[in-house]
């Protein structure tokens, strides 16, 4: 039996279903022969294919679609950066201990490795988040912290 921290997690995806999701990220609204032509060479596959990887991502509820004349239209259903914290959230879910100071440190570790302008980002998304947090309204009271926009790379 699932327990509840398993079952709020991302299914399992296969790298035509990534392709895919990262397709209609960049251009929502579009059938599936269209997703098939512009896959790339690595993720060639027959049109087929590509609808039966589009079912699994509907039934995921990673995609929603619509009738448009005979054919579905697709759009994902979570932003690129919701699916990113979802996807690292499992991950710190397999593997947490209790204490945070590991991933933490794994994941500026990461962000140096990639780059130092991702460094920087970070440091100012920290500094976002906690001065939304502690900034006090006119009305004095402290204001609510609205989660920074997440980057679209993936």
């Amino acid at each position: 039996m699932k327990t509840r921290s398993q079952s709020n997690t991302l299914p399992q995806l296969g790298e035509l279903e990534l392709g895919l999701l990262r397709a209609l990220w960049d251009t929502p609204g579009r059938d599936a022969k269209s997703l098939q032509n512009d896959l790339p060479d690595a993720l060639k596959s027959s049109l087929n294919t590509v609808q039966s990887a589009l079912e699994r991502l509907h039934r995921k509820a990673l995609i929603k679609r619509s009738k448009l004349g005979r054919a579905y239209v697709y759009r994902a259903e979570l932003s690129r950066g919701e699916f990113l914290g979802k996807l690292i959230g499992r991950v710190i879910t397999q593997v947490h201990s209790g204490s945070m100071t590991p991933i933490l440190s794994g994941f500026v570790d990461f962000a140096h490795d990639i780059d130092h302008q991702s460094l920087d980002e970070l440091e100012r998304l920290i500094g976002e988040r906690r001065g939304k947090q502690t900034e006090p309204t006119q009305t004095g009271e402290p204001s609510k912290a609205i989660a920074p926009n997440r980057g679209d790379t993936l």
